[in-house]
């Protein structure tokens, strides 16, 4: 669903509804990342309350109306429209289905079941990107790439609806199994200040998770409009922007699993460092060949960063908060695609789409820098020190 604009809606901004601002072309990006920040807060702390599943259920119905709204559209709020509910879809749906995922392996392999889970979601992504590039070439902007996104909608709620069951279960044996839970899971109040700033490490991942998403907010809103003015055509722009979602799926089942086994910490500190120097050469560069080389480095540095920032914090959180802590942090994540949208608009329309790219990868080696100050290890490294984390994270 989200790989249906990655190509076309900003370049739709620019040549069918004539909008010349960068920050207006990026507004449906902020739009976005707020709904979906908010929606992902809401979204863990329902799913501890009333199951995984039905949370599920309910982004998959706000999704539903999507593509109709983009190919329907008369006006740039149509799309800004669109994007509240794409939000509540990806922010009930992916949201649910990382904190099932988490449910179901276990603490030892919590790095692999989020390289899975976004494996799966970015591959996805990517493959879209690119398909609609393909399409939009051949067959215009409008309606025809979108078409896909009735059958994703249908597909998802389906699937959801028929073959999915909740984890709840699984949760409550991860409880008994651990014997060291006392005391009653944190409000929500209290989750969101563990999360946000009490707890170093969980802030840490907070605030590595807002900047990854600023760097791909950036990414989805300029890189189209930086190769278009190059030159490029759009089968060539579908090529870039899925190269570099598809190598951020693809990588993070590697990713993922060696996160359990050599720890969060070196790959989240170097995964963002890395997604700084590739958002430099993006910048600095020119050409296809080097812009692929570019952008397949920065889904690299994101596959790093992605899957082992959740197991960190499902490491952290104990079992009875785990989903609002989830939530908390996909909140703060994903606000990440609010600041760079409005802040690349901004810094894009008074120094240029390059300075914005290189101003985000500049953020991006601070952010890898303060993980490496702040973070602690939170990896389970055996059974006793993990029952010794769990108990200290249940409360007195």
């Amino acid at each position: 669903m989200v790989g249906l604009e990655r190509t076309v809606l900003p370049l739709l901004g620019e040549r069918e509804f004539g909008l010349e601002s960068q920050t207006a072309i990026l507004s449906f990006i902020a739009t976005f990342g707020l709904v979906k920040a908010g929606t992902n807060w809401f979204a863990g702390a329902m799913a501890d309350r009333i199951g995984r599943r039905r949370v599920l259920l309910l982004g998959w119905l706000a999704g539903v109306p999507v593509p109709f709204l983009v190919i329907a559209a008369p006006t740039w709020g149509w799309i800004v429209a669109a994007n509240v509910l794409l939000g509540v879809n990806q922010g009930l749906a992916w949201s649910t289905t990382v904190i099932m995922k988490i449910d179901l392996v276990g603490p030892e392999r919590r790095g692999f079941a989020m390289g899975l889970n976004e494996f799966a979601g970015y591959l996805a992504v990517g493959l879209t990107a690119f398909a609609t590039g393909v399409v939009a070439q051949r067959f215009g902007l409008r309606p025809e790439p979108f078409y896909l996104g009735i059958g994703f909608a249908a597909v998802g709620l389906a699937l959801s609806a028929l073959l999915v069951r909740d984890t709840m279960g699984h949760v409550r044996l991860e409880t008994s199994q651990r014997g060291c839970e006392t005391g009653a899971a944190p409000g929500a109040g209290e989750a969101f200040a563990r999360v946000s700033w009490r707890d170093p490490s969980l802030m840490a991942c907070a605030q590595s998770g807002l900047v990854n998403n600023l760097n791909d907010g950036v990414a989805w809103g300029l890189f189209p409009l930086l190769f278009a003015a190059a030159g490029l055509d759009l089968a060539r722009i579908g090529i870039l922007t899925a190269a570099y979602p598809t190598a951020w799926g693809v990588l993070q089942l590697v990713t993922g699993p060696a996160s359990d086994r050599w720890g969060r910490k070196p790959l989240i500190v170097g995964g963002m460092l890395v997604q700084g120097a590739a958002l430099g050469a993006i910048a600095l560069g020119h050409g296809f060949g080097i812009w692929l080389a570019a952008t397949v480095l920065l889904g690299g540095g994101t596959a790093m960063v992605y899957p082992t920032l959740l197991a960190a914090i499902g490491d952290r959180a104990a079992p009875s908060w785990r989903g609002s802590a989830v939530g908390v942090y996909r909140f703060w994540r994903d606000m990440g695609y609010v600041a760079g949208a409005l802040g690349a608009g901004w810094l894009a329309d008074r120094a240029g789409i390059p300075a914005a790219i290189a101003g985000a990868g500049a953020l991006t080696a601070a952010s890898g820098l303060l993980a490496g100050l702040r973070l602690e290890e939170t990896a389970p490294l055996g059974a006793a020190s993990l029952r010794t984390h769990t108990a200290r994270q249940a409360g007195p």
